[in-house]
């Protein structure tokens, strides 16, 4: 079975960007954005994704997620099929002793939103923590990219 666990972060400043050794450019859009599961389709530069995902446990640490490469092809074709609202980001790649943070740069409606998030291997596992780093929102669904697409950051009132 595979279980995603993941914590996520605001991030404070682009000072990420000189430490990255990676970046791409993504575009998701989802088939299916239900409470409790979700099927992306996902474009990874010239590479494509299809990810299913099921409710969050652990307040939001874990949950299961299937992911399988497709057909560039294929994809296109069924991001035409996707619910209204595409995210668009590029992800940099940072290593953080010995984790890796995903900081994904929101573009369009969800700009400028820079969220950051680390896999871990159990939930105890203590990550060390960038400078980059700000306010915590593990389980804050507000964050999910699911919901950015029907709620994008730059509609948020409290911003």
């Amino acid at each position: 079975m595979a279980q995603e666990i993941e914590r996520k972060f605001l991030v404070l400043d682009d000072s990420f960007k000189h430490e990255a050794f990676s970046s791409y450019h993504i575009r998701q859009g989802y088939i299916c954005s239900e409470r409790g599961r979700t099927v992306r389709i996902r474009i990874r530069d010239n590479q494509a994704f299809i990810t299913i995902k099921g409710p969050s446990i652990d307040g939001g640490l874990s949950r299961y997620e299937f992911e399988y490469e497709i057909p560039l092809d294929d994809a296109e074709q069924l991001m035409t099929l996707c619910e209204p609202g595409i995210i668009d980001k590029t992800r940099w790649l940072v290593k953080s002793g010995e984790h890796t943070f995903e900081v994904d740069e929101f573009h369009g409606d969800n700009a400028p939103l820079v969220m950051a998030e680390v896999e871990l291997k159990t939930p105890s596992d203590e990550p060390k923590i960038p400078h980059f780093i700000g306010k915590e929102v593990t389980g804050d669904r507000r964050y999910y990219n699911s919901q950015l697409r029907q709620h994008p950051y730059s509609s948020w009132a409290d911003l």
